[in-house]
């Protein structure tokens, strides 16, 4: 039996190149390599209202449009059913909102490992891009949907242990090897002629859109098209800012998307070596234009300033979050509740999360320049069943 138990692991270690955790459903940005459990410590520590900082500041109304969307994702869950339902009888004055939570919740500090509070917090949005329906010369970068032979295996189904795990692989002969890595993508390995989606006109754009996970392509005719995750290769994101601060080509402080862009431009023939760096590639699909903003890893769209993306193995998806850091560049407090609602392959650990910025530019510069210290506060319904540390 031992044997057995031990099985999944070294599958897991022989597959490392092509594991994932898959969220529920499709997330913005590229899905996380499998980890091992996050607990050290117990990462949710109760804590009395009035230790949660800045709760009486915020208006908790901003939020509230965010919290029934998660419900819609939650409400079939035991945990949730019974506070669920009463938010859709609330009154929509801020001090009733505040009185629901307080009445119908417990915050939990969010801990990490090492019993420290204080963790990083980033930004990200949901990008604007040029692009086609049909490849020219100005558009000639390719979002593909996900090829046919990329295969998903569920281990979870098998071993509880491993819920919410993928592997992502091929077939080669009667073997699972790992998928294509974005060099191999591109240079023709993978099956993906003829899913193209779109054609965009700038090839680092389309990098940073794979990042996000999700955007909105505006075609020559100015229609507009939304497009979201769909699935990924299976190779953890590895950061090329952080590639080129190593290599002595960016200092840190310049290692934002901004000073990304400009560097390529100073440096266009070593653009696709740097972009190789991050073997990860991200597939897409076409959504439905009236949704109220991207998709998140809870299946339900994103607010603008309200959700966050998550580790869901310290954090419940679809849980509130109230969030203490500051504005980006800023000693200006940011504080407020949010909804954790989507997870990110660069969001690992306890306190760590990403800040969903919304559309367009400006949420572009408030996302790139993000890179704060930050505490965060889960809050659950008074009778949910916390997991155990392992």
């Amino acid at each position: 039996m031992k044997a057995l138990r031990l099985f999944p692991w070294v599958l897991l270690a022989l597959l490392s190149a092509c594991a994932t955790v898959q969220p529920p459903a499709p997330p913005v940005s590229a899905v996380p390599a499998v980890l091992p459990p996050v607990a050290a410590v117990p990462a949710l520590q109760a804590a009395p209202w009035n230790a949660v900082s800045g709760w009486s500041e915020d208006n908790p109304a901003q939020a509230w449009e965010a919290f029934l969307q998660s419900c819609s994702a939650l409400k079939q869950q035991p945990a949730w059913q019974a506070v669920c339902s009463a938010a859709a009888e609330q009154s929509l004055q801020p001090e009733a909102l505040r009185r629901f939570f307080e009445e119908n919740f417990t915050p939990y500090q969010v801990i990490n490992p090492d019993s420290s509070s204080e963790g990083m917090i980033t930004g990200y949005y949901e990008p604007l891009l040029n692009g086609s329906r049909t490849r020219s010369s100005r558009y000639r970068y390719p979002l593909y949907a996900p090829p046919a032979d990329l295969l998903v295996i569920d281990l979870g189904a098998v071993y509880p242990e491993l819920k919410n795990m993928r592997l992502r692989g091929r077939l080669q002969g009667n073997r699972v090897v790992p998928y294509y890595s974005r060099a191999e993508i591109e240079n023709g390995a993978a099956p993906v002629k003829g899913r193209e989606l779109l054609w965009v006109d700038d090839a680092v754009d389309l990098f940073f859109l794979q990042v996000q996970g999700s955007g909105k392509i505006r075609l020559p005719n100015g229609e507009m098209v939304r497009i979201g995750y769909a699935d990924q290769n299976g190779y953890p994101y590895k950061s090329i800012g952080k590639a080129l601060v190593e290599r002595g080509e960016l200092d840190l402080d310049k290692a934002s998307m901004q000073g990304i862009k400009d560097w390529v431009r100073r440096n266009p023939g070593k653009l696709t070596d740097l972009l190789n760096v991050n073997a990860s590639y991200v597939f897409f699909r076409e959504l439905p234009n009236q949704l109220a903003g991207p998709l998140g890893a809870l299946g339900v769209p994103l607010t603008a300033g309200r959700s966050l993306a998550v580790d869901p193995r310290a954090i419940p998806l679809g849980a509130p979050v109230f969030l203490s850091t500051t504005w980006p560049n800023e000693a200006r407090p940011l504080q407020r509740l949010m909804l954790a609602q989507d997870t990110g392959g660069a969001i690992k650990g306890t306190v760590r999360a990403d800040f969903f910025w919304g559309f367009g530019n400006d949420a572009g510069k408030q996302a790139g320049s993000m890179k704060q210290q930050g505490r965060m506060w889960v809050l659950l319904p008074r009778d949910y069943p916390l997991p155990q540390a392992q």
